[in-house]
């Protein structure tokens, strides 16, 4: 068996597949959340130990057996693990969606000589939410802790170091820190330099980098006796959330497009070649499966419809009748969902608006079809970015809303492609543990590829594919333009 597991924002997942992928077993356990008014977003790392050891336990028992040959761990990207000389946690991890340090990546990007500069020097642009930030937020608001930092990690890599005893980061979740190369996969000591004043004190904290398809080690006796598993389990390099759910749904060649709808919406295609945009808003990742993977991450999605839903004392279900009862555009409603920031556009401290209330469209069922359209255009218009204008040809939809047959239909007939939802729903675990397969077949002398594993494992469900209605097409690309328009009216200097 192969153990995939998914520390996320709101909980850790946990899931045990056999060499085809198969679901053997899940678990599931909820991480509390520390959230301030000046935009904070922190998590104690003991958290996400103990969601991970109380959801393999539930899969383990799923499954009926323990004997787990290789796990991998996906984690949420961005995220600031400082730990001090003894090992020891110094102060709450600040989240990906933490815009608290929104002061201190502005003045970063200028530190390092402004937005073209970073892009031309590092390939990458610092946004609020990176992990860049995060250290000079510290430096500045918590000195005393900043100089106990000795070791920096991202959440996988700290759960990495928790399972083994061993500080490795990998090429992928590496480039969503921002001081990461993610053209020649280096650590961009420069970036660390202009924060700590070239004391030399914050790149010294950094693990030693790996490529994806090596193995970071083996799980600990008293770990492993701890989760019920073999004492020899071997532990793949794991990644970033996003990471592992690309190659979970097969996007680990050219051509495919995953769109995830979850708390963030994130939309990626996987590529041999770095990305070359110069506008600042494409995630130049690299993949954790060998190549690059731009990504395009807006902070409000299910969150902002959760919440519309739960205003009104709607249920999840009254999705698919709003969707269904009021035509695309909402009437001329237009929700601009920024109620945490956003990141795409670069907008930390922007704040959520209804354009366009009249009589007729002030119904609750407007209100819902405004908040999905406004989250799902937010993510569309990356999309485009991503593919520079090019219509996709397939949707593969992961998370929350993708459950949402109308939301899907939604995507189909805005953007012209078939919309299709993988058959494992975990797929940042079933990502995991298929880089685990990989992991384990070369640790044993094997050369197995992750493209062949994920011809293997990565599954469509044939039953959940929508296709666009053509005759719909013309209303939803002037929704989309009211949104653009209005969108640049709030912040002109967008345009």
């Amino acid at each position: 068996m192969y153990l995939g597991i998914d520390c996320g924002t709101q909980g850790t997942k946990a899931l045990l597949v056999d060499e085809n992928g198969s679901p053997l077993g899940r678990g599931y356990a909820k991480h509390l959340l520390i959230e301030g008014e000046s935009g904070a977003r922190e998590q104690e790392p003991k958290w996400w130990v103990e969601a991970l050891k109380s959801s393999v336990r539930i899969a383990l028992g799923q499954a009926g057996s323990a004997e787990v040959s290789a796990l991998g761990v996906s984690g949420q990207q961005h995220g600031l693990v400082v730990l001090d000389e003894a090992y020891e946690v110094i102060r709450p991890a600040k989240l990906w969606n933490d815009t608290q340090t929104a002061g201190q990546n502005a003045e970063l990007i200028e530190l390092l000589g402004g937005r073209d500069e970073c892009l031309r020097r590092f390939g990458i642009l610092p946004l609020t939410g990176y992990t860049a930030s995060k250290l000079l937020w510290m430096k500045q608001v918590e000195p005393a802790n900043f100089k106990r930092i000795r070791h920096i990690l991202l959440p996988h890599e700290y759960l990495n170091f928790w399972l083994t005893g061993e500080m490795k980061a990998e090429y992928g979740d590496a480039s969503g820190t921002a001081f990461f190369d993610v053209r020649t996969r280096m650590w961009a000591r420069e970036v660390l330099d202009a924060i700590d004043g070239r004391t030399g004190q914050l790149f010294r904290a950094l693990p030693p980098l790996m490529g994806s398809e090596e193995t970071v080690g083996v799980v600990l006796e008293e770990v492993a006796r701890e989760l019920g598993i073999p004492p020899g389990c071997i532990v793949s390099s794991g990644g970033g959330d996003n990471m592992m759910g690309a190659i979970g749904t097969g996007n680990v060649r050219e051509g495919v497009v995953t769109m995830s709808l979850g708390t963030s919406s994130t939309v990626y295609s996987y590529q041999d070649h770095p990305s070359d945009d110069r506008t600042g808003e494409v995630a130049p990742f690299c993949s954790s499966s060998g190549g690059w993977l731009p990504l395009v991450c807006t902070m409000n999605a299910t969150n902002v419809v959760m919440g519309t839903l739960n205003l009104l004392g709607k249920t999840v279900e009254e999705i698919e009748l709003a969707l269904a009862e009021i035509k695309p555009g909402a009437d001329g409603l237009t929700f601009l969902p920024f109620l945490n920031g956003e990141r795409t556009p670069d907008l930390p401290l922007a704040r959520g608006s209804l354009v366009g209330i009249s009589a007729m469209n002030y119904t609750a069922s407007h209100l819902v079809r405004a908040a999905v359209e406004g989250v799902s255009f937010g993510i569309l218009s990356g999309l485009n970015l991503i593919l520079k204008g090019r219509r996709p040809e397939v949707i593969l939809v992961i998370g929350g809303g993708a459950r949402s047959e109308g939301w899907r239909q939604l995507l189909a007939d805005a953007t012209g492609a078939s919309v299709r939802v993988p058959a494992e729903e975990e797929s940042g675990c079933l990502g995991a543990a298929m880089q685990a397969m990989v992991a384990y077949s070369r640790a044993y002398g094997g050369a197995i590829t992750l493209v062949e594993v994920a011809d293997r494992c990565a599954k469509i469900s044939a039953d959940a594919t929508l296709t666009p209605r053509p005759e719909l097409r013309e209303a939803y690309d002037r929704a989309r333009q009211l949104y653009t328009e209005r969108l640049h009216s709030a912040y002109p200097h967008l345009v």
